[in-house]
């Protein structure tokens, strides 16, 4: 029998059933509906204005590609062989020694006549396609702030990931697949996940991780398909897992981690049937897989424009995963072999997607974290097993290069010193970078915020200009 002086429910029960009715209203909608709660954060959205980009694909170099070897060419170089750099502290990140001149050459491509290293033919072909930023700059020599600078637009704390934005803002054109994938070959770079996290935003705009290290479909996707329960037992299954979440969510309102596990399951159930065909490139036309060459790179980057054929908001390309471009020795022989994996599927991609009148809405960024020295290393113990034929770490100058979603054709912005080791005309931060994809994309970097922790945060936090010289 109830005493009629205690309390039906306590308050702490109250609040707690209260509190499991938002719960129901986020979570409740999931059943039977193919997650609303879902789809409604990655439904289509408007940017500020009309953008010409409507997907990014990031050709990300992993470990820093020279610069000086690849789109920055410095013959005065050859003049000051083994001669000390007329600066007093280059800051670098080891003791380095004399200039370190390019063992390739440069020819120039195009009605513009940009100038492009011998490593990147097919890619000097497309050149008057492309933007070349040759005065980048950076914060710190070391790979890992580098990284998440680039890919976060913060060096050491947890920020949302430029993709995690970019599907913040825009939302997913296809809600059976993910709206940021990252294709990363052979497990996780320096940094992990981190390069793609979606930091404090909702687990729903975290990049999806692929191993294109595979090349079975039930390998590439694990568990992309059930063997032995019907669809529609999925379904059951799930809702009564989601019911399970629902009451454990709400005792622990916005638990990031419970909510990003949420949105994975039922991301999982949708992509069952569209991502079997997305990432089968067996299914493209003979000539078109020619076109992009064999070998993983050549895969995972027709996979890229299969995506964002899809609608796929931001496909990530990692290359140099496990051997990077991080050459602090040898890098006569080594970058070589790299370029050989990348440059044709690069110049494919850029061909490809003009072919199918894509290009115009897909905004393509090719580069690392940063540029090497145009001195060489000088031997350390464990370092460069005591040769002096590779360069070091250069964050004070570097190069990217940006192409398609409304970025001008055929022109170079900015340039190095003499030596090619400082930005010195037209100097380009990370931040200003970001700023200009965004606005590609149709986007104020300085409107596009989220509210955390009291504070609203951006991609470019305080920083970052639109490099309006970069746009067509």
């Amino acid at each position: 029998m109830t005493n009629p002086s205690q309390p039906i429910v306590s308050r702490r029960e109250f609040f707690g059933t209260a509190g499991m009715g938002m719960g129901g209203m986020m979570l409740g909608g999931m059943q039977n509906q193919s997650a609303l709660a879902s789809a409604d954060r990655l439904a289509t959205r408007a940017p500020h204005f009309p953008g010409k980009a409507k997907h990014v694909i990031h050709l990300f170099m992993n470990g820093g590609p020279s610069h000086l070897d690849t789109f920055d060419p410095k013959p005065i170089l050859n003049k000051y062989a083994g001669k000390a750099l007329p600066y007093k502290n280059l800051g670098t990140e080891r003791p380095t020694g004399g200039v370190l001149p390019s063992t390739f050459k440069f020819r120039k491509y195009g009605e513009s006549g940009i100038e492009v290293s011998e490593l990147f033919p097919h890619v000097g072909n497309c050149i008057d396609d492309i933007s070349v930023i040759r005065s980048m700059y950076a914060d710190v020599p070391n790979h890992e702030p580098s990284l998440l600078l680039m890919n976060c637009g913060e060096g050491r704390l947890i920020r949302p990931s430029v993709g995690s934005w970019v599907t913040y803002g825009l939302g997913s054109a296809n809600q059976n697949l993910p709206a940021f994938v990252a294709l990363c070959p052979g497990g996780y770079p320096i940094q992990e996940s981190q390069n793609w996290q979606a930091g404090f935003l909702p687990g729903a705009y975290q990049a999806t991780h692929i191993d294109t290290k595979h090349v079975a479909i039930d390998r590439l996707i694990e568990n992309i398909e059930n063997q032995r329960t019907t669809r529609a037992d999925q379904r059951q299954q799930l809702d009564l897992l989601l019911e399970l979440n629902r009451r454990h969510a709400a005792q622990r309102q916005e638990d990031p981690q419970l909510e990003a596990q949420i949105e994975s399951f039922e991301l999982a159930y949708r992509m069952q049937m569209e991502a079997t065909d997305a990432f089968d490139v067996t299914r493209e036309p003979q000539h078109i897989r020619d076109l992009y060459g064999p070998g993983v790179q050549g895969r995972q980057i027709l996979i890229a424009r299969r995506l964002v054929e899809r609608g796929v908001r931001f496909v990530q390309v990692w290359h140099g995963n496990g051997q990077p471009w991080d050459h602090h020795d040898d890098i006569a022989d080594r970058h070589p072999k790299l370029a050989l994996q990348c440059d044709q599927p690069i110049a494919a991609l850029l061909t490809d997607l003009k072919q199918r009148g894509l290009l115009d809405e897909t905004l393509i960024l090719w580069g690392g974290e940063f540029g090497r020295t145009p001195v060489v290393e000088l031997p350390k113990e464990g370092a460069n097993q005591g040769k002096q034929n590779g360069r070091d770490h250069n964050h004070h100058g570097f190069t990217v290069w940006m192409a398609g979603g409304g970025i001008r054709g055929g022109y170079v912005h900015g340039a190095t010193d003499a030596f090619g080791f400082k930005a010195e005309q037209d100097r380009t931060h990370v931040h200003d970078l970001h700023a200009t994809m965004l606005h590609c994309l149709g986007f104020d970097h300085t409107r596009l915020t989220y509210r955390y922790a009291g504070r609203d945060f951006r991609l470019t936090d305080v920083h970052g200009r639109v490099v309006r010289e970069l746009l067509a």
